[in-house]
């Protein structure tokens, strides 16, 4: 609908909504015909600029504040202004080297590498910061299963940052004390430093292969005690940093009760499994503004989301930036990017 509508407006009309935006974003100010003629300067008149001016606004793309005021963009104004007219800057080589140096800092944990991440890019965009990561990028340590009773057995997972997950297998009594010993053994030496996403590939591929017994016994044990195991994106990481950026935003500010649910909700973690669905469908930098904003829809906010992979190109989280619907999407689009990308890098 917009794509069109972009080729259905004659230049002019894009030079005079290009400058009511960019006047926008600049200063958060409507514009009337005596600012565009000043800062875009066309070979236009003034009648000529209003009525282009009421034609943008019929077709959606502004609104008038007041009565005697200037034109504003919507947020379908804006969504077309991104979509189609924006022209992306580049970020700094010191914007560059800052985030390499906080993301690759040597001995940080995965969960301390998102953290960075957060903060780095808040720092940079100056609006909030935001990681979103499903739990199930944790390193294995270790890896063991013990007989409970005749029936069952309890696998027991330790990773590298010391949380312990236990599972409950039904195996009916198949498998002896011996065997269940061997397996620990031989799998926590196979899968030590590996997380589940990779653990569950090379299984995959032995299941199939298997040829002693012991591969047979742990492809069948680690298939249910480990594989079975989901990402948990319903209580996923969550990295955000520069709320405070938002609040002091005078804009968003004027509601500080609707800015503080929203910031509650993000640490109760209620609805960022959309968050990472949206971030496994999307090939790179996606922009939600305003009612499209998915996660607050009715908050005049706006998010710059992009995933970020691994090695084997696997999207495993989302990283954003949160701010005001006059977003500086030019430097912060660039920069989403590029500190996903480094991100993909540094966790392998």
């Amino acid at each position: 609908m917009l794509d069109n509508l972009y080729a259905e407006l004659n230049d002019r009309s894009k030079l005079v909504f290009k400058s009511v935006v960019e006047t926008y974003l600049k200063t958060g100010s409507p514009s009337g015909s005596e600012t565009i003629l000043r800062r875009a300067g066309l070979n236009l008149s003034s009648s000529s600029i209003r009525a282009i001016l009421s034609n943008l606004q019929k077709e959606g793309l502004l609104y008038a504040p007041h009565i005697s005021a200037g034109r504003m963009p919507t947020d379908k104004g804006m969504r077309f202004f991104v979509n189609g007219l924006l022209e992306f800057g580049r970020i700094s080589n010191a914007e560059k080297e800052r985030i390499k140096q906080q993301c690759y800092a040597k001995e940080k944990s995965y969960q301390e590498v998102l953290d960075e991440a957060s903060k780095v890019i808040s720092g940079l965009s100056n609006y909030a910061g935001i990681v979103i990561a499903p739990k199930f990028q944790k390193k294995l340590k270790h890896l063991e299963f013990i007989r409970l009773n005749k029936n069952q057995i309890m696998s027991i997972l330790a990773y590298e940052n010391g949380e312990v997950e236990n599972r409950i297998i039904e195996d009916r009594g198949k498998y002896n004390s011996s065997e269940l010993l061997q397996t620990s053994n031989y799998l926590s030496s196979k899968f030590q430093n590996k997380n589940i996403t990779q653990i569950k590939k090379m299984i995959e591929g032995e299941i199939v292969s298997s040829k002693t017994s012991l591969e047979i016994i742990s492809s069948k044990l680690v298939k249910k005690g480990v594989l079975e195991i989901k990402p948990n994106l319903k209580n996923p990481y969550i990295f955000l940093h520069g709320q405070s950026n938002l609040l002091n935003n005078e804009t968003i500010s004027k509601d500080l009760d609707q800015i503080r649910d929203l910031f509650d909700e993000i640490e109760k973690k209620t609805k960022f499994v959309e968050i990472l669905e949206n971030a496994g469908k999307a090939k790179g930098v996606q922009i939600f503004i305003g009612s499209k904003n998915f996660l607050f829809k009715h908050s005049g906010l706006s998010m710059v989301m992009a995933p970020y992979k691994n090695k084997a190109q696997e999207i495993v989280g989302t990283i954003g930036v949160v701010g005001p619907t006059r977003l500086n999407y030019a430097k912060i689009v660039p920069l989403v990017d590029y500190t996903s990308r480094i991100i993909g890098k540094v966790i392998g």
